[in-house]
Parts: structure tokens; C-alpha cells; sequence
């Protein structure tokens, strides 16, 4: 019997939820469903055929499939002028900036609405699939086919929450069209290879935006958000990146209206940050991917989380583009001040998503080793498993990865109340280690610094 992704990837803890391979299930035999942990799983529904593997071939966690390298050589190699570095693979050009028209409104700089919505006014595409807030309060975000401007615009905004593809796959497949879609790096990988094995949507898809990702979350880290801003139970509204005048771009608000009217605001600095950071509520498939720059796709947006944007609450965006229709596209919008951007160096952009290439590459390496220590199935990553990567970086490692494993026991089945003491309250002594841990690096790096200068010192002096 061949593989399926329910004995291999899901009970292997490795599923990320993005829904493909429901979507292309010849015999409709997968379901997407939330599990007990608020993150979706695929469910078998159906008679599935012992001589399918069709949903192994689109798996972004299946190491039997291409890697983003060899996927990215593949797509964008023959391209006149295209660069390449490991860390984000290839490109063309980077850029920072801002649209003026959509910046407000948007999570950072607003130039991935400008992008999608000049996709459409310019007849590029006839659709736009992004993600957008639904009006169920059991399912708060769901992947939506735009058609128009002001669709689009109802969508502008970050959602950490879960949302998968099976349905708007399938729907696209059913209306002909061009296509332009919006997706994290995993979700994104999942489409290039499922377009490898459907002729149909590979042709369909003509542009790819991709948005940086370090993790996703479950449904229960916006109930836990909810009952930290004191508006806990049913949600109607939520807002996960409102910005203040008065407060940098990098001190966000988390907002959100309950079934009561009873409206909640918490602020990055007040505790949003503990959560995200610290890994609670996320899935452990994000545990092994090594995809920072979404690889796979044409354009790919981010924050500029550098000391001299940062500092700018209205927000700016970094895009890496590496479809040189894209490219065209930015250029001329800039020669015509459409859009408030300029070039800026690859380095920067790297510089910018430091923590996160860290959280993916270095600390990704040790999550691989202790894997394999445990005898735990996991992914082949483009990153080796490596146990010395440094002391206090494995002590950090640990304990952000016991918390993301409380944070999902605490919640268990909780879909609507989250004690957010509780789970406070179990989290500190690991948030304190953490902090004790960033101290001692802190206070080491100067020593090393002497060290290193009277080392060359005695060595001039000799």
C-alpha cells in the first residue's frame, strides 16, 4: 500500500493544515478539520485507493519531495539577471517603501494590497485568492477568491490564524481564470508541487505572492489573545496588527470584538509578544521548515525590521521580486510615484529577518538533532542536525520547545475560554530561564570582545 498523509505526515505531528492535499484528492476521500488542538488536519472521509499517493506528492512536510532549492533552481535559474543566496534564495531586486494609498490600512507599508490590487486593475490577473476575515466565529479567516478592489481591500491586513486551501482550490479549478494568490512559504511550496502533478492549475496561477513567516499559530493562541485584552468567549471581529500614532510599527495591537459587543485591545509590549515569541500555540510542523523568504514565489513581502524603519508607526514594507513581469510592474509604478520605494540591499533584507533566519537555520539544525535523538519522525531540511550550537542557544531552544508543547495541553479543546493566568503562571519559570539565558549572553559578549582585541594585542606586541 502506498503512503498517505494521514499515516505519515499527520500522526507524525507534521501536518501544517494548508489543505492541498484534500484539494487534490482524486477520490475526494480528505476533509479539512480542526483537531483538539485548534489547528487543521486532513480526516479521512472516504475510500482512499491503496495505489494513490497523490497527497504525499504535495506535501511541503514530505522530505520525499523536491527541497525549495531545487523547486526555486527549477522556476527561476534561466532568468536573465537573477541572483541567488542561500538565505533567500533567488531573486532579481529588493526594495523598501511604502503605498501611500494603502499603507494606513495595512499590517506594515501596504505594498502587497497595492500590488494585488493593481494585479486586477490592470487586467493581469482576473482573480486575486487571499485571505480574509469570515463571519463565523468558529472559523474567524478563510482563504477567499477576490474579483474587485474593494474585495481585496476587506482583506487587507496580517491574520494569525489558521486557514487552509482545500476549498478554494477546488473552487478555482471549477472557474477558469488567471490567478493570482497570497500564502505563507509552506502553503506556497504545497501549490508548486501540486501544479508539478495538475497541468490545470499550473497554468491557472500566474502570480505567486509570498509573505516572510517564522511560525503560524492555532486557533486557541487568538482565544488567549482575546481573554489577555478582556474580551474573552465567541469573537466576531478580531485585528491582529493595529497600529498607534503614537507607538513604533514594531508595537502593535491585538484587537477584538466578542458576540456581547465587548470590545479588547492588548499591545505587543503587554504580553502579545510572550506568546508569539515563545513559540505558544504553534503548530509543530513550523518546528521544521527552513523557508524564511517564501523561496517559491514571485514577490515576496515583509516588514522592514530595521533600527531606521522600525521607529515609523504608520509602517514599511521589504519586497525580494523575482518575476521580472513583477519587476516591470514596480518599476514603472515607481518612475510614475505611484508607490514611495527605493532599492535597497539584499544584505539589508537579510539584516531585517534576522531572528527569524536564526529561528530557521541554527536553532533548526538542534531541533533536528534532538529529533533524531528521540527517534522522532521529521523532515530532511536543507539545514544538517547539529548539537553544538552553542550552550546557551540549545538551553533556549529547549525551553521555547516546552512551552509550545504546555501551551497546546493547556489549551486542549478550549475553544472559546482560555485561562490566560493559567497558562501565564506555567509559563513563567521557562520565560525566566530564557531571560536569565539572554542576560548571561549579553554580559559574555563583551568579554569576548576584550579577549579577542588583547589576543591580537599580545600577538602585534610579539
Amino acid at each position: 500500500m502506498k503512503q498517505n498523509v494521514i499515516e505519515n505526515i499527520v500522526k507524525n505531528d507534521l501536518c501544517i493544515g494548508c489543505g492541498i492535499c484534500a484539494a487534490m484528492c482524486p477520490h475526494k476521500a480528505l476533509l479539512m478539520k480542526f483537531n483538539e488542538y485548534g489547528e487543521y488536519n486532513p480526516v479521512m472521509e472516504g475510500n482512499c485507493s491503496s495505489n494513490c499517493d497523490l497527497c504525499m506528492s504535495v506535501c511541503p512536510f514530505n522530505d520525499g519531495n523536491k527541497n525549495e532549492t531545487v523547486l526555486g533552481t527549477e522556476l527561476y535559474k534561466d532568468i536573465k539577471n537573477m541572483k541567488y543566496r542561500f538565505e533567500t534564495g533567488y531573486y532579481l531586486d529588493s526594495y523598501v517603501g511604502y503605498s501611500n494609498e494603502f499603507r494606513q490600512t495595512s499590517a506594515s507599508g501596504g505594498m502587497a494590497t497595492w500590488l494585488l490590487t493593481t494585479l486586477i486593475q490592470k487586467d493581469i490577473v482576473d482573480h486575486v485568492i487571499c485571505v480574509t476575515p469570515n463571519n463565523d466565529p468558529e472559523k474567524l479567516f478563510k482563504f477567499e477568491i477576490c474579483d474587485d478592489v474593494d474585495s481585496i481591500l476587506k482583506s487587507s491586513g496580517s491574520a494569525y490564524y489558521p486557514v487552509e486551501m482545500s476549498d478554494v482550490i477546488q473552487r478555482m479549478l471549477n472557474n477558469p481564470g488567471r490567478y493570482a494568490i497570497t500564502g505563507l512559504p509552506c502553503f506556497l511550496k504545497g501549490l508548486r508541487l501540486a501544479g508539478q502533478k495538475n497541468r490545470k492549475l499550473r497554468e491557472m496561477i500566474t502570480v505567486t505572492i509570498g509573505l516572510v513567516c517564522g511560525q503560524i499559530k492555532s486557533k486557541h493562541y487568538t482565544t488567549y489573545l482575546s481573554t489577555l485584552a478582556n474580551a474573552g468567549g465567541k469573537l466576531q471581529k478580531v485585528n491582529f496588527r493595529g497600529k498607534s500614532p503614537d507607538k513604533p510599527a514594531s508595537n502593535f495591537y491585538f484587537s477584538c470584538i466578542n458576540e456581547t459587543g465587548a470590545e479588547g485591545k492588548v499591545f505587543w509590549n503587554e504580553g502579545v509578544s510572550e506568546a508569539f515569541v515563545n513559540r505558544w500555540f504553534t503548530p509543530n510542523a513550523c518546528s521544521f521548515c527552513d523557508d524564511v523568504f517564501a523561496e517559491l514565489t514571485d514577490v515576496v513581502f515583509m516588514d522592514a525590521w530595521l533600527p531606521e524603519y522600525s521607529k515609523d508607526s504608520k509602517g514599511t514594507s521589504l519586497m525580494l521580486v523575482r518575476s521580472p513581469d513583477i519587476l516591470d510592474l514596480v518599476q514603472k509604478a515607481m518612475d510614475n510615484e505611484e508607490i514611495d520605494i527605493s532599492t535597497i540591499s539584499v544584505d539589508k533584507v537579510i539584516q531585517s529577518q534576522a531572528g527569524v533566519l536564526d529561528l530557521k537555520r541554527k536553532q533548526l539544525s538542534y531541533r533536528l538533532y534532538l529529533a533524531g535523538k528521540k527517534v522522532l519522525i521529521a523532515p530532511a531540511k536543507r539545514v544538517n542536525p547539529a548539537k553544538n550550537i552553542g550552550f546557551l542557544n540549545k538551553k533556549e531552544v529547549e525551553l521555547k520547545m516546552k512551552m509550545q508543547e504546555e501551551s497546546k495541553h493547556l489549551s486542549l479543546g478550549k475553544t472559546q475560554i482560555v485561562d490566560a493566568r493559567s497558562i501565564i503562571d506555567t509559563m513563567t519559570p521557562s520565560m525566566r530561564r530564557i531571560k536569565h539565558l539572554r542576560l548571561i549572553r549579553r554580559l559574555a559578549l563583551p568579554l569576548r570582545v576584550i579577549k579577542k582585541y588583547t589576543n591580537k594585542a599580545e600577538i602585534n606586541n610579539e
